[in-house]
Parts: C-alpha cells; structure tokens; sequence
C-alpha cells in the first residue's frame, strides 16, 4: 500500500468517543455530512486522497494505543488484506482500512481521555492509557453499533474453539473451552470472585437445533432466544469459521515453540467475535470482528503451550476438579468414548 493510497482524514470532522479495550479506542462520527467550519483556516493540503465523508457513513474510527506489543495499524491492515481477507466474503468481516490522520488529533483524544478520567467518565481501569503519538494512521472499522437504530439487537459472542484441541485426551469429557471455564471457575471460587459463565462452542455448530438453543442462555445482546439460535443454527459463517480451524490446527501442543504468522492465524481464528446485528424488520447483519494476527510480544506461544499442559496435567478435560451442574459442555452430554 503506498502513501498515496491511504486517504486522510478530514481535519474537520467530529469524534466522540465509543468505547475501548487494553489496545484501542474507537470512536463515532459526529454526522457524515460536515463541511469545514467556515471560521476554521483552510485545512494544510492533504498528502493522499481526502477521505470522502460518503464513505465515513457506517463506519468508526479505531486508534491505537500506546502499549507494549506496539504493532503499527500499517502492518495489522497488512496482515488483514493478505491473510484474513482471502478466508471470507467481504459481507462475513467487519472491514477495516486505513486512513491517514490530521495533525493534532491525537493530542486532542488523549486531552479528553485525561478531561474523562478527572471526570469519573472513563473506566477506572483504563485510566493512564493513551493513544500512541507515533502512530500517524486510523483504521475505519464497519460499524455494527444499534445507536441509530434504537429497536435492532446487537448479539455479540465469542465462538472460541469450535472443535476440540488436536492435543486433548482422547476420553476427554470437557472440550477446550469449558476445560478453561471449569479451571476458572475454581480459581475465582478461591479468590471470592463471580465466576465466569459462557456456552459451549460444541453446541454453537451442532447438527442439533436444541444443542445451539442451549448455547443462547449465555449469549447477551438478543432477548428472542429462539429467534436467535434460528440464525446461528448452522449459520453458513460459522460452519465456514469451523472449517477453517479444522484446516488450521497448529495450536495446543501441535504449535511451533515460537510464534509463527500461520500458527497466530491458527490462534486468531479461535478469538474472534461474532457480530449479529437483528433488525425489527427482520434484516440481519451476521459478521466476524476482532481478526488482528495474534502478536508475539510477551511470550504468547509458549503461554498458550503452558496453559494447554496445565488442561491436560490437571484433569480440567475430564472435569474431575470441576462441580459444573448445569453440564453445558457437549462432550459430557455425550456417550462415553469406548
């Protein structure tokens, strides 16, 4: 992508701010239609292409924070259009593309994120984080907020593992994620803290209607549980999404000991989140988010090696450590392996 290519961001346009995570924030257009500020000078000629503001319109503004893995937007949006892009359908992802920022932007986001935290506007825990002042790109992201449309849903899980880990015993009763919850679970118990609670991703693609059903009791964003496990059931995304981790099994101990671009793909595919936006009028808006390679900044091959060694080494997928009544997990539902 040359520097020519990545439009700039109009100097005039209006932020206000979303939400954020550990490593962005992502902000909301005010409008679409602004036109510069007739008491504001003439904006410094842009260096590539003005972004046109019709093409702003169903999108947000991700910026990047100061952080320790420090990955440019330049190369996730490398990583995106060469590695993610060819695994789906443009109408699958929610996209994203770069875009080159004005001069003082940053400068002015991170003044009103330090303005939210002497406010109590901003959450306690993200408090001391700003955006990277070296990082001179944005990535526009679809957006797939109900905000303008006050009577659609917004059902947003994360699918996880959709098939066992390849290095899982073979009479486990528990697959990888609720052998995680199960270790969880017992660690928050110790310390006194609300366990966490999700579905099983067996049931998310199972050839049966009830299995997914039962996934939608821990699925927010939808009250219709029934209309929601009739999209998802077998949804063509989501049996696409498992036959990808079928096809990119190197993760638990089948990883390389050091972090490869294949197995952070491998890994990337098994954290994404799904997108379903439900209108009143029925339409439906079904996307995969969250997709930015998994970076290898503090170690995350080995841990992910550590943690599957700890699964295997303390019976978490047998469950022995575990009292999980509700038996969400499909594997324990399931006949006993001869």
């Amino acid at each position: 992508m040359t520097r020519s290519s990545i439009p700039d961001l109009p100097s005039w346009v209006k932020l206000v701010y979303l939400a954020e995570g550990a490593a962005n924030v992502v902000y909301r257009f005010v409008s679409t239609d602004i036109t510069p500020d007739p008491d504001q000078s003439t904006p410094s000629a842009p260096t590539g292409d003005c972004a046109d503001l019709h093409s702003l319109k169903g999108k947000l503004l991700r910026l990047r924070k100061d952080t320790p893995a420090n990955v440019p937007y330049r190369e996730i949006a490398q990583n995106f259009d060469t590695v993610i892009r060819p695994l789906f359908d443009p109408h699958e992802l929610v996209d994203q593309s770069l875009v080159r920022l004005p001069l003082g932007l940053i400068h002015h986001c991170n003044e009103r994120l330090r303005l939210a935290e002497e406010t109590g506007a901003r959450a306690q825990k993200r408090h001391g984080s700003y955006l990277s002042l070296t990082e001179p790109f944005g990535l526009l992201v679809t957006d797939m907020t109900t905000d303008h449309h006050p009577d659609s849903n917004l059902a947003e899980l994360k699918p996880k593992w959709l098939l066992q880990s390849p290095s899982a015993p073979q009479d486990a009763r528990r697959c990888r994620t609720c052998a995680l919850r199960g270790m969880r679970n017992i660690e928050a118990r110790r310390q006194g803290q609300k366990e966490p609670r999700s579905f099983c991703p067996l049931n998310l693609v199972s050839e049966n209607y009830e299995d997914v059903f039962a996934a939608t009791a821990d699925i927010k964003g939808c009250p219709d549980r029934t209309r929601l496990a009739k999209i998802l059931f077998r949804h063509p995304l989501l049996v696409k999404l498992l036959a990808h981790q079928k096809a990119h099994q190197r993760v638990g101990l089948n990883g390389p000991l050091g972090l490869t671009q294949e197995m952070s793909l491998d890994m990337t595919l098994r954290d994404c989140t799904v997108y379903i936006k439900i209108t009143q009028d029925s339409e439906i808006d079904f996307r995969l988010g969250d997709l930015d390679l998994k970076s290898s900044a503090g170690g995350k091959a080995q841990y992910w090696r550590d943690l599957e060694i700890q699964l295997i080494d303390g019976g978490w997928y047998h469950g022995r450590n575990e009292s999980d009544p509700s038996d969400r997990c499909l594997l324990q539902r399931s006949p006993t392996p001869k």
